[in-house]
């Protein structure tokens, strides 16, 4: 197989929501990009929940038109259940600035749409080529790529940036992965036509609903614009394995275990097979190297509860594309004190409140009746993903601020 050389000054692996708005933030720039995607687009992802937080980096990239235009579900808020309780976060109502509504989105049409944007400002992405190998010791970092007919050649960049997702190219090929914390856990999922009746139901809202024998197993129910949601359960790998059946059997099952889901999804139409993911959360030695940075899931996934895992890519990718345009401008970036440590910050922060959540400590706060309003808009602001606003105390003293409320909860 031959092989030629070719050079740019930003090469993206992977053309989903971090890989590319880092490519339009790159273009404002006037950077050379080319972007490397091995599926070709639109294909089937999960994580179709954004929070507010995605608005403000969605429109530094200049796709906000596009997005809203699409016709996506308007989404302002979560509701969470379990058995007869239940509570809303309305967004708008939020300790945060910035904003408090987005989008619930099927994200084969969402993240087609944002890399056909990264595309019309001047990005080059390349369906169906595979990253292969990479070199990021040289003075100049360089991959070897396979094309579609199988013939590979090499890109040379000023800079590589992995936004690959569960792919997690570079921590796989340079051997940064570390083990996550978090017991291994899977999901089922799938996409349905709920038939769920407009009235009582807030389509405007992810539901977040609690098993009601289990407080470490909950199920997401998504709705989208056209009479569709997302549905899915997760739960302990050991715990899922009980089920028996097809996917989308066991996942029947699961949902048929709590009554107000089994009444609320009664009409539907179980139409597309479900699929199940495990052992998905991980983390890296390092979110940066020489040569290269590590944006949103290929870094670090923690869960899906909190919807988190789009903002986390759409952060990395913004405060990437800042150090670069200094770095190109032969500025010093200081990547470890300007990028891994205050992008782990805020992705610690969803991890406090996750850790809380499957303990079960999270759940008694969110439930408790006679909430302090003030409190509650401190928590509204980080599931609307202003994890990084260090003006909330319950960004800047996560751990303290969430013990201290759990030890209030568990005096009830």
């Amino acid at each position: 197989m031959s092989q030629k050389n070719e050079n740019c000054e930003v090469l993206i692996i992977g053309a989903g929501p971090a890989g590319s708005v880092a490519a339009a933030l790159l273009r404002q720039q006037g950077r050379h990009v080319v972007v490397i995607e091995r599926e070709q687009f639109p294909r089937f992802s999960i994580g179709e929940s954004l929070l507010p937080q995605s608005m403000e980096y969605l429109e530094q990239a200049g796709m906000l038109k596009a997005v809203v235009e699409a016709g996506f579900q308007y989404k302002n808020g979560a509701a969470f259940v379990r058995g007869e309780r239940s509570t809303e976060f309305d967004f708008r109502d939020q300790f945060s600035k910035g904003w408090g509504t987005t989008y619930q989105v099927q994200r084969a049409h969402f993240d087609h749409l944002l890399a056909t944007e990264a595309e019309r400002q001047g990005a080059e992405v390349r369906y169906r080529h595979e990253v292969v190998s990479v070199e990021v010791n040289a003075d100049k970092p360089s991959a070897v790529v396979k094309n579609p007919e199988g013939t590979e050649y090499v890109i040379e960049a000023g800079f590589i940036l992995d936004a690959s997702g569960f792919g997690r190219i570079l921590p796989r090929l340079l051997k940064l992965e570390s083990p996550s914390n978090f017991p291994v856990r899977g999901a089922i999922f799938t996409h349905v036509e709920d038939g769920i009746p407009l009235v009582g139901f807030d389509r405007n809202k992810i539901r977040v609903t609690v098993h009601p024998e289990h407080c470490n197993v909950w199920y997401w129910l998504i709705p989208f614009a056209n009479g569709r949601c997302s549905l899915g359960v997760v739960a302990e790998t050991e715990f899922l394995a009980q089920y028996k059946g097809s996917e989308s059997e066991r996942l029947q099952a699961l949902v048929n275990e709590d009554p107000s889901l089994q009444r609320l999804l009664a009409n539907a139409v179980w139409d597309t097979p479900a699929r199940q993911i495990v052992g998905y959360s991980a983390n890296v030695k390092s979110l940066w190297g020489p040569g290269y940075a590590l944006l949103g899931n290929a870094g670090e996934f923690l869960d899906p509860v909190f919807s988190s895992g789009v903002t986390i890519a759409f952060k990395s990718a913004s405060m990437a594309a800042a150090l670069l345009k200094r770095q190109f401008a032969g500025e010093t970036v200081d990547w470890q004190s300007e990028y891994g440590a205050p992008l782990k910050q805020g992705v610690d922060t969803f991890r406090a409140f996750v850790e809380s959540w499957y303990a079960g400590a999270f759940q008694k706060i969110i439930f408790k009746e006679g909430q302090l309003p003030e409190i509650r808009r401190m928590i509204c602001s980080i599931l609307a993903g202003y994890a990084w606003d260090q003006s909330n105390p319950y960004v800047r003293e996560t751990k303290r601020r969430l013990a201290t409320l759990e030890e209030i909860c568990a005096l009830d």
